[in-house]
């Protein structure tokens, strides 16, 4: 079967900034646990929502072997390979 593909990166950075007389991590990183609990699943939740509203094309999350943490890679899939 003959197959092509491309990529699409959509990176977000995340930053968080604190005053000059700030110690260290005193607050064990909350604006990091606020993203990967609160922002990331609302985030995820609604991309997929998004994507299923595309009946043509199958999303699903694809492992490269990386942390969840740092990267979560969704493939798009369009077979055209059957009769419409």
């Amino acid at each position: 079967m003959w197959s092509e593909d491309t990529s699409f990166v959509f990176r977000i950075s995340l930053e968080a900034q604190f005053p000059d007389d700030y110690e260290g991590p005193h607050d064990e990183h909350a604006w990091l646990r606020e993203w990967e609990l609160q922002i990331k699943p609302v985030l995820i939740k609604n991309l997929f929502e998004t994507l299923r509203e595309y009946p043509a094309w199958k999303a699903h999350v694809r492992n490269r072997g990386k942390s969840p943490t740092e990267e979560i890679e969704v493939a798009m899939t369009r077979d055209f390979s059957t009769a419409p």
